[in-house]
């Protein structure tokens, strides 16, 4: 059996090159169509990383009317926090709101000497909840709009917040969309490339899988350096694929890590290297099995 195996990959690993441009451009096509897979890949984990970092700190701020009472404020805040869908909920005073915004505004003279100008501290007492799970906000929000203490809240600020969730939502679907079409798009084609490669392999062997026929070899054994063909253009895809990635993800992160500190796309690279290295292989290698044992179907009869 390992005797078998071990001359049919020789065979395979001949072919591979004997089969020369047919070899390469099913190699170049099933490079881009893993490459384009994984840019997705990181692209979605960039996306989907940025949104937790935006879930996070996206919160409900209930902000109470000037004449509202302390005690009144801590006593919604006790009821805010017997809800199940509450993690936290926050007092922020008059004078506490004043101290963070002046802290906020240190470096510029002109805000603060308006405050001074004004005499009074004109920032309203709040309630900052948050949720245990982002969805649940809107549950929370529903229920502050027709509480019993909804005609002491000037404003809740929820509204913009959840308008930045559900745009980034939505980037989020579009970029998935897009990698799965253009995944089944060039999966697609490389299947066909790799089908043809195999298909005139076969052809140019034909002669050999007579006289192998005519000895009494097994269907498998016919077989095995063709499916072996179909696994190296898938493996040898896979390594020249996350080579290029490197190249992009390495050229792109300091600009990525500018605009967006969170998106890490080097760290997600090298963290995630081996299932990375692993799912292209086995995508390659399927591509080039299915190519391969579509085309023994239809041209050869054994």
């Amino acid at each position: 059996m390992f005797l078998a195996i071990g001359r049919t990959s020789k065979e395979a690993v001949q072919n591979f090159f004997r089969n020369g441009w047919l070899s390469i451009a099913t190699v170049s096509i099933m490079i881009l169509f893993l490459y384009v897979l994984s840019v997705f890949v990181v692209i979605g984990f960039s996306a989907n990383n940025i949104l937790r970092n935006v879930e996070d700190k996206v919160n409900i701020t209930i902000y109470f009317k000037p004449e509202v009472d302390e005690n009144a404020i801590l006593d919604i805040k006790s009821n805010l926090e017997g809800f199940n869908e509450v993690k936290s909920v926050d007092y922020i005073s008059k004078n506490q709101a004043l101290d963070d915004f002046k802290a906020n505004n240190s470096d510029d003279p002109i805000i603060l000497q308006s405050l001074d100008e004004i005499g009074s501290n004109p920032l309203l007492a709040s309630l900052v909840v948050k949720a245990n799970n982002p969805n649940q906000y809107q549950l929370i929000a529903d229920y502050v709009g027709k509480a019993y203490f909804s005609d002491e809240v000037s404003r809740v600020n929820y509204g913009k917040n959840k308008e930045v969730i559900d745009k980034l939502n939505s980037i989020i679907a579009t970029i998935r969309r897009i990698g799965i079409s253009l995944g089944l798009f060039f999966g697609l084609v490389s299947l066909l490339i790799s089908f043809n490669a195999i298909r005139i392999t076969i052809y140019t062997h034909r002669q050999e899988v007579e006289i192998m026929r005519l000895v009494g070899a097994s269907n498998t054994y016919i077989r095995l350096p063709f499916i072996f063909e179909g696994v190296i253009y898938g493996i040898v895809s896979a390594f020249i694929s996350m080579l290029i990635l490197f190249i992009s993800v390495k050229f792109v992160t300091p600009y990525i890590s500018t605009t967006v500190p969170s998106a890490n796309l080097a760290s997600f690279y090298w963290g995630n290297f081996g299932w990375l290295l692993f799912g292209q292989v086995i995508f390659g290698s399927l591509l080039g099995v299915v190519g391969s044992l579509i085309a023994m179907r239809k041209y050869l009869q054994v």
